[in-house]
């Protein structure tokens, strides 16, 4: 008997067969093999021009350089949890008004969310560190990162939220409609919170992207991990074993926010309405054998 996944799992590509799967196995072996060349060439490079050596990393068990990238890190969280809080509620403000039947008002949203795609995040911030102040406006380091990181990826939020509402069966609205519902309370009370729950993995993988954004804080000198692991090279002179602890501690972060989306996304209660959802999208055979019909959406 399939599982509820594997279910899914047919509706979204063909399942390979024998052949495929030992082709898969063949390429994900040369693939790891080609992965393990390159980490042991890397290594051996570094080792050969003693960046290897013990007296190199003997520093970082100093716990004193440990509190100085914590508070870097501390300052990466801080512009993270900032910037999605303000680009998440922005970000369904742009969803429900893209998806709203006001034209103009999806038009303008709908603008917004291009543009926004498609600026660069850098320009945003030496916008507010070199235009505004010009113009008589400065806003503290903090901001000057995390305004134009909110402007950002509020649109990629949005987009995110609008795609769990288009995803929910057509059902689902009309059913509080026939309880007597307002087109307000269906959204915010039976719409709303499916969609949201459904892309959640979706939106924690984007806190993943939105983490890796915050390095552009050493721009406007904002104390955040990079920024300090740049302060700290300079002082002690170990500029690759400085950058690859670093490195480790955002791959340590970024890896957990990636097993909480993973883990959220394996829920039973999730998998179900996933499949409910792709269910919908389906086409429906019509009689006569005529052109499907894709189900109606919300």
């Amino acid at each position: 008997m399939s599982t509820p996944n594997t279910n899914v799992a047919t509706y979204l590509y063909e399942v390979p067969g024998p052949r495929g799967r030992r082709r898969i196995i063949i390429g994900s072996i040369i693939s790891a093999l080609i992965i393990a060349g390159v980490i042991g060439a890397g290594l051996w490079q570094f080792g050969s021009r003693g960046q290897l050596d013990a007296d190199k990393w003997t520093p970082f068990l100093d716990l004193a350089i440990w509190k100085y990238l914590g508070v870097g890190l501390l300052g990466t969280l801080q512009a993270a949890a900032i910037v999605a809080i303000l680009g998440a509620s922005f970000g369904t403000l742009l969803a429900l008004g893209r998806v709203s039947k006001v034209r103009w008002l999806s038009w303008l949203c709908a603008g917004y969310i291009e543009i926004a795609r498609t600026v660069p995040v850098l320009l945003l911030i030496y916008l507010m560190l070199f235009g505004l102040p010009q113009l008589g406006i400065n806003f503290p380091v903090l901001w000057k990162l995390a305004i134009p990181l909110t402007l950002a990826n509020a649109a990629v939020f949005a987009e995110i939220v609008r795609a769990g509402i288009l995803s929910l069966p057509r059902g689902q609205a009309e059913a509080a409609f026939s309880l007597g519902l307002r087109s307000s309370q269906v959204m915010r009370l039976v719409v709303l919170p499916q969609a949201v729950r459904n892309v959640t993995p979706s939106l924690i993988t984007q806190l993943v992207s939105l983490m890796k954004d915050t390095s552009l804080g050493f721009i406007v000198a904002f104390t955040e991990l990079l920024y300090r692991g740049q302060v700290l090279s300079s002082f002690n002179h170990l500029l690759i074993q400085t950058y690859l602890v670093v490195t480790i501690i955002y791959l340590l972060v970024n890896g957990s926010l990636s097993g909480l989306a993973s883990r959220l996304q394996k829920k039973p209660g999730r998998t179900r309405t996933t499949m409910a959802s792709a269910t919908m999208a389906l086409p429906l055979p019509t009689p006569g054998g005529s052109s499907p019909q894709k189900a109606p959406h919300v």
